[in-house]
């Protein structure tokens, strides 16, 4: 049985992914979505490997936003999917390559224990502006509080030097430039370009599937993504 694993990115959780791991699931993928969140980015790290280790090939692993800094660091996998994604170098972190937009940045709201989390009015024209009214106010109520930090943190290898790797750019990002996003981009074996805001499993469940089924290579594959490679 082929395999992904999902992971999300800051202030998200694996039920963002909810539609994906569904389409996934149901064209035969066994799909894990690790949760993050474990106060830096090398417990991330592990927290996923964990994942990955338990399973018996190695498996196409997708990071979204921040989740690129989290499967950089990763070992046994089989082809790595950076979907507005960081893809940080050796002493490169998520905040060192350029970080959140300004738009995003200005969602940031201080709490009291030391955590960030997002205004919801402006999280959703920074992750979800192009996504219909009902999907975006369903993610935006999933998003939760972030520990501060993990975005600084420099992973401790580069795995896209070591397996296949593709990147998506979504060029009507809000929340990461699109032009940063091409400058990753580069340091990846292949890229596409999708018409999409930053969160296209949201919106666009559809294309992400359709990659991860194309690249698995599973057969018949519905709804793949007609764009440039």
């Amino acid at each position: 049985m082929p395999s992904a694993v999902l992971v999300h990115g800051l202030y998200h959780q694996p039920e963002h992914f909810i539609q994906v791991a569904e389409g996934l699931r149901a064209a035969g993928v066994d799909v894990v979505a690790p949760e993050l969140h474990r106060g830096s980015l090398a417990a991330d790290t592990a927290a996923v490997q964990a994942a990955v280790d338990r399973l018996a090939e190695p498996p196409l692993v997708l990071g979204h936003s921040y989740g690129g800094s989290v499967i950089t660091g990763l070992r046994g996998v089989g082809r790595l999917v950076y979907l507005a994604a960081f893809v940080p170098d050796a002493g490169e972190s998520a905040a060192g390559l350029g970080g959140a937009s300004s738009q995003l940045k200005s969602a940031i709201v201080p709490q009291h224990d030391g955590s960030t989390c997002l205004d919801p009015s402006r999280a959703v024209g920074a992750l979800y502006a192009d996504c219909p009214e009902h999907l975006a106010a369903w993610a935006v109520g999933l998003l939760r509080a972030q520990a501060t930090g993990c975005g600084r943190g420099v992973p401790e290898r580069q795995s896209w030097r070591h397996a296949p790797s593709s990147y998506i750019v979504c060029t009507k990002d809000r929340a990461i430039d699109p032009e940063l996003q091409q400058v990753m981009a580069a340091r990846c074996d292949s890229v596409r370009e999708w018409q999409t805001g930053h969160s296209p499993f949201v919106g666009r469940p559809e294309l992400v599937i359709g990659l991860a089924l194309e690249l698995l290579g599973v057969p018949d594959a519905p709804g793949r993504p007609d764009v440039a490679a």
